[in-house]
Parts: structure tokens; C-alpha cells; sequence
């Protein structure tokens, strides 16, 4: 009797109610691992930046001791040695956008040579890929053999055109006289923005061919017909057909190259005016123990990508609207 009198009073689930709760089953992992491996550490990174704490007071650190916050380590961060760190970021965006713009442009080329059937045209494909596939370690490595200033091909091959030997990667500035006026050319920041744009553009090479491939055939054919150049067709047929893709790849781009740290680092260690902001991290947390300044470049520096980022969503939404 008490059973049925349960059985009775229990609402059975609705399937849209079972439905939630699969979801929410299914979903909890995920959540789990963003809290743990993304948010705890946002959030300990922000409470470290408010800390006077350095590299060997990180095991004692309390987290939820909230006596000794301060904003000195910001205020260090952005006026140590006479206000370097404005250096470091204007340095950070030259870096960022010259990269990603070149990047994108050397894609949209490799995208456009191969998107026609020649002979071995599969072989050309996989061919630019290596690029993006090749350990980081191994082309930072060769590119500095490269561009040494006794033994670097480059400077050998350049050499047999009267160019003396220069080292690319440790010299801030170039003098180089057009129409006799000398101009200044920051030599160690081109090569480093030259090598990064080299080693991703592939990924926007897969992107642009795959969207060039999906436009219709007959659209070229039609303007063809109508008397449109190939640089008419390109202009008015191909270019809007790659205004997404390339707004996403710009923003994806733009991202990653902010916060890149390895490929400067391992070509000439952020010297001769190349430094951005992850090299700076790096130093103040290696080089100067200082844990406190370190998550503090931390987080100014994930406000400003975050600022730029809403500012280019913003618009970019707006216009694809």
C-alpha cells in the first residue's frame, strides 16, 4: 500500500526534463576542466598581480589572505625604467598586426597559385604546409643559421650583391637612404615579423583555398563573358567572397600572435627593440624573481587584447551585418 501510495506520488519526468539533465551530465565535464584549468588560474593570476610577492615566497602564498593587496605592482609594471613597458607594447602591436596582416596576405597568394589544377599540384599543397608543421624549435634554429652574419646563406647570397654582412636579428636600426634621405629601419623587428608571418601562413592558406573553392565557377564565367579582367573578377568576385574568413582569420591571428612568446624568444630573446609583452613576463619573473610584477603584465596585458578584441567584434559584426 505505502509503495503504491509512492508511486503514485511521484511525477514521472517530462522529456524535456530528461533531456536537460543529459545535458547537464554532458556538459559537466567540460565546465569542470574550464574552471580547473582556466579560470582558477585567471583568478590565482589576478590575486598574485594584488601580491608584493617574489619567486621564493610562491610556496607560502595564502590565497584567500586578502590583507596585503596593492596596486604597486601595476604601478611598477608601467613606470619601471622610465616607462618602458609603453615601449613593449607599442613594440607588441608593430609585432602583432605587421604579422598577422603579412601572414594573411602570403596565405591568400599560396591560396590563389594552387587553387587551379596544374601538375603536382598535391605535392605543391603539402609542400607549404611544412611551415606550420615544422617544430618551432628546428625553424627558429635554422632561421638563425641563416641570417648569422659569418656564416648565414642569406648573408653569403647577399654578399655577391655588395651588401655587407649584417645581423638581422641583433640590430635595432638600419640606415638605408632613398632619394638621399636616410630612414631607419628597426631590422631586428622586420626579421622576427618576417619569420612568424612565414611560419602561419599556412593556416591561412587553408582557410582562404578552402573558401575559394566552394565559390561557383559560373560566377567567373559569367564575368568573363561580360568582359571583366582577372583583376576585375579578383576584385569584385573574389575579394568579398573572403571578407569572413579573413575578418575570423585576423581575429584568431591577432590573438595568438599577442600572446606569442616562443618564436621571439628563440630566435634572439626579445633583444634589440623585438621584446613584447610575454618576453617581458618572462623577465620579470625569471630574470627578476618578482612574481608580483610578472601577473600583473599578466593581466594588463590580457585587458588591452581583451579591449582590442571587443572594439574589432564590435565593428567587424556590425559590418558583416
Amino acid at each position: 500500500m505505502n509503495e503504491r501510495w509512492m508511486w503514485k506520488g511521484r511525477r514521472p519526468r517530462s522529456l524535456k526534463a530528461q533531456e536537460a539533465r543529459l545535458a547537464y551530465m554532458l556538459v559537466a565535464p567540460t565546465v569542470f576542466i574550464v574552471l580547473l584549468i582556466v579560470i582558477f588560474p585567471m583568478i590565482w593570476n589576478v590575486i598574485l598581480s594584488l601580491e608584493p610577492i617574489r619567486l621564493a615566497d610562491l610556496p607560502r602564498v595564502n590565497l584567500l589572505d586578502f590583507h596585503h593587496f596593492t596596486l604597486r605592482n601595476y604601478h611598477r609594471a608601467i613606470t619601471a625604467r622610465g616607462g618602458y613597458f609603453w615601449k613593449v607594447l607599442v613594440v607588441t602591436f608593430e609585432y602583432t598586426i605587421g604579422s598577422t596582416i603579412l601572414a594573411l596576405l602570403m596565405g591568400l597568394w599560396a591560396a590563389l597559385i594552387v587553387r587551379d589544377a596544374f601538375p603536382g599540384r598535391n605535392i605543391v599543397r603539402g609542400f607549404l604546409l611544412f611551415p606550420y608543421i615544422a617544430p618551432v624549435v628546428s625553424v627558429a634554429f635554422i632561421w638563425k643559421l641563416m641570417l648569422d652574419k659569418n656564416i648565414g646563406v642569406i648573408t653569403l647570397l647577399l654578399a655577391r650583391l655588395g651588401i655587407p654582412p649584417i645581423s638581422y636579428l641583433t640590430t635595432r636600426s638600419y640606415p638605408i637612404h632613398i632619394f638621399g634621405l636616410e630612414i631607419g629601419v628597426p631590422l631586428a623587428l622586420v626579421t622576427v615579423i618576417l619569420f612568424e608571418a612565414w611560419r602561419y601562413f599556412p593556416f591561412a592558406f587553408l582557410f582562404f583555398l578552402a573558401r575559394l573553392q566552394a565559390v561557383p565557377e559560373d560566377l567567373y564565367e559569367a564575368a568573363a563573358v561580360d568582359g571583366a579582367s582577372p583583376l576585375q573578377r579578383f576584385w569584385y568576385i573574389t575579394l568579398p567572397q573572403l571578407y569572413a574568413v579573413a575578418g575570423t582569420l585576423f581575429l584568431l591571428r591577432f590573438i595568438w600572435t599577442f600572446n606569442k612568446f616562443d618564436d621571439i624568444f628563440l630566435l634572439n630573446g626579445g633583444a634589440a627593440g623585438t621584446e613584447v609583452l610575454a618576453v617581458q613576463i618572462y623577465n620579470w619573473l625569471f630574470a627578476r624573481r618578482n612574481v608580483g610584477v610578472s601577473s600583473a603584465v599578466a593581466v594588463i596585458m590580457a585587458l588591452v587584447l581583451g579591449v582590442v578584441v571587443f572594439i574589432y567584434l564590435r565593428w567587424f559584426v556590425q559590418e558583416e551585418e
